[in-house]
């Protein structure tokens, strides 16, 4: 995956589309901002306390089709029924409230795959916004060693979004993204 540091870097000589806006959008402490890190090469703050990313973080990279990427970390919310500027954030983004800030053409629903059940309500919400979107199911190495085994299959099927796993934290954990 090549990284591009600004919408100032061509994508490649055959992509002169605009670059695809992307929103990562979750919980709390799921892996948004790993996982930010992760496809954009950037270093931003990551800790297990609430509030790290408290305003959204921008950054691109080159997908492999050649298509520049726009990437938005928002900060963590439990809905979109605001209770925080956090959570009023990233529903303005979600919904195109923002201004000057498009719709995202994708939101990336990152959930922590130890704890399945208190992300899925929030999956839900997103949801039902209509936009195309894509759950990853991060820490996926963590849940194994707990013993959870979800089937990524019928989850997607329930859902009616792909379902992708990923390690965040690690050299070539968002390969499947």
């Amino acid at each position: 995956m090549s990284v591009a540091t600004s919408p100032a870097t061509p994508a490649s000589a055959a992509t002169a589309q605009a670059p695809l806006r992307v929103a990562l959008v979750g919980n709390p402490n799921c892996g948004k901002t790993a996982l930010f890190n992760r496809l954009t090469g950037s270093r931003q703050k990551v800790a297990n306390y609430a509030g790290v990313t408290v305003e959204r973080k921008e950054g691109y990279f080159v997908a492999p089709s050649g298509r520049q990427v726009r990437i938005l970390d928002l900060p963590g919310a439990y809905s979109l029924h605001a209770t925080s500027l956090d959570e009023a954030i990233t529903r303005d983004v979600c919904m195109g409230n923002r201004p000057g800030e498009a719709v995202p053409d994708l939101l990336v629903s990152v959930v922590d795959a130890t704890n399945l059940r208190l992300h899925l309500r929030f999956v839900l919400e997103l949801r039902r916004l209509g936009l195309p979107m894509v759950v990853v199911l991060n820490m996926s190495d963590a849940a194994e060693r707990r013993g959870i085994r979800i089937d990524r299959d019928k989850l997607a099927a329930a859902l009616g979004v792909p379902v992708v796993q990923t390690v965040a934290v690690r050299r070539g954990g968002a390969a499947a993204l």
